[in-house]
């Protein structure tokens, strides 16, 4: 305990207290983001799509229309399953029209500002049915504001040369993330299960509330970030072996798309596959979405320990091969719910650990590939294009979370097996074909300059 309350103290000593209050705000914000996002599905499946409920949902029968104009007839479960990857994807697209709006316009800090106030809003809409599309309309656009630009804010807090307070200032602020993304789904799901959907929500909102609270008492505490309306004089263009890099790093954020597809479907379809199949024991299905960021949480230690023991013998994997590994990885995680789904004999009769097992590897994958891809981004590309490589790293989620509501409209016509299988060879054909070009993308990653 007192090596665990030194490494802690080491952590914090010396950080500037702006650091703090954006753990916080992120803390809140993630809290809510992920409490809500572990009803939406169900909630949708269960009670929202149901026709008597339906009708009285402003936007939603032409939010119907329109997609079933595309995809034909669907169930409430395909419409749900697009519904939430439509959601999700967003979420990851928008960030990028958040900074440039913080670029040009507003700074970081009012935009961040507006995007707290949108989300919380959006929360707190969640709670009345006839809002359902404005409330997800409010919480992709207060993203947008907020995600990017408040880990913008973090790095403002430390001059360029204190690498590593900035290091572990980010881990604080990461901390936050974790802990929020664990709470929100237990909190919000055991309320859900005591009070109702709305009652869920509505402390969805709440806790955004708490978020809006803790980034105002922090701003004399956090750097003014002024709007650069005036590109740079003194850049230069792009030289050939960093356009050379550039493309390589465009081809490797796109070859995460089959892990970023394979991974996101715990958090939708998983659920209604968990509330169906599996057998709970009285455990609420929305408790799933703690787990994944609790492998998270649990798996870093571990990776960091291993890849510190590879380093010193020479052999730890470059960022392409452990990009490729965790994308096998969200492979094998939707392979143990195939396996699980092998043992059913009925409805509720799935192990609970099989789910569990699922779960908890789907955040050890994401681990290694994720912070991987953004760690090999922000190191190898060229300074001047860095932050807009950074920033459209995340179109990687935008389009694969997209695409996974598509997906999962095939769930209610194969066996949980077949779905879940098919699922894991999404992520196992990625795999091989990051394996195939490990070795040519990293050459050009490590390419001298000219």
């Amino acid at each position: 305990m007192k090596s665990v309350n030194n490494r802690l103290t080491a952590m914090v000593s010396g950080q500037p207290k702006g650091v703090f209050f954006l753990a916080g705000t992120e803390l809140w914000e993630r809290f809510s983001f992920y409490g809500m996002a572990s009803l939406l599905t169900l909630y949708m499946v269960n009670q929202l799509l149901l026709p008597e409920f339906a009708q009285h949902v402003w936007g939603l029968a032409g939010l119907r229309s329109g997609a079933e104009a595309v995809f034909g007839p669907l169930s409430n479960t395909d419409l749900a399953s697009l519904i939430a990857g439509l959601y999700l994807g967003l979420v990851y697209f928008t960030p990028i029209v958040g900074g440039w709006i913080a670029d040009r316009w507003l700074g970081a800090k009012r935009t961040v500002t507006i995007g707290v106030v949108l989300m919380s809003a959006g929360h707190l809409a969640m709670a009345f049915d006839q809002l359902f599309v404005i409330a997800l309309a409010l919480l992709i656009t207060g993203s947008g504001a907020l995600k990017g630009n408040i880990s913008y804010q973090v790095g403002t807090l430390y001059p360029p040369g204190e690498l590593s307070q900035r290091d572990r200032g980010f881990a604080i602020f990461s901390t936050g993330i974790n802990i929020g993304a664990v709470a929100g789904p237990l909190t919000i799901g055991a309320i859900k299960e005591i009070y109702g959907w709305h009652a869920g929500f509505t402390a969805a909102g709440l806790m955004m509330l708490a978020a809006l609270v803790i980034y105002l008492a922090g701003q004399k505490h956090l750097p003014e970030t002024p709007p650069r309306k005036r590109k740079d004089p003194d850049t230069k263009p792009l030289t050939p072996a960093e356009r050379r890099k550039v493309w390589a790093l465009i081809l490797i954020i796109t070859m995460t798309i089959p892990a970023e597809i394979t991974y996101p479907m715990v958090w939708t379809i998983g659920y209604v596959w968990v509330q169906k199949w599996v057998n709970l024991g009285g455990v609420p299905a929305t408790w799933f979405g703690a787990l994944d960021s609790l492998g998270a949480i649990l798996a870093a230690p571990v990776l960091i320990g291993l890849w510190l023991r590879q380093a010193r013998k020479g052999s730890e994997p470059g960022g392409v091969a452990k990009i490729a590994i965790g994308t096998a990885l969200t492979g094998v995680g939707a392979l143990i719910l195939a396996a699980g789904s092998l043992t059913q004999t009925g409805e509720n009769t799935v192990g609970i650990g099989w789910a569990i097992g699922g779960w908890l590897v789907m955040g050890l994958a994401w681990m290694y590939y994720w912070p991987t891809t953004l760690s090999l981004v922000s190191r190898v590309a060229p300074a001047s294009v860095a932050a807009t490589m950074v920033g459209g790293a995340f179109i990687s989620p935008f389009l694969a979370h997209t695409l996974a509501g598509m997906v999962g409209t095939r769930f209610d016509n194969m066996t949980p097996a077949a779905f879940w299988a098919m699922d894991a060879s999404i992520a196992f054909v990625g795999a091989l074909l990051l394996f195939a070009v490990n070795k040519p993308l990293s050459r050009a990653l490590e390419a001298e300059p000219d």
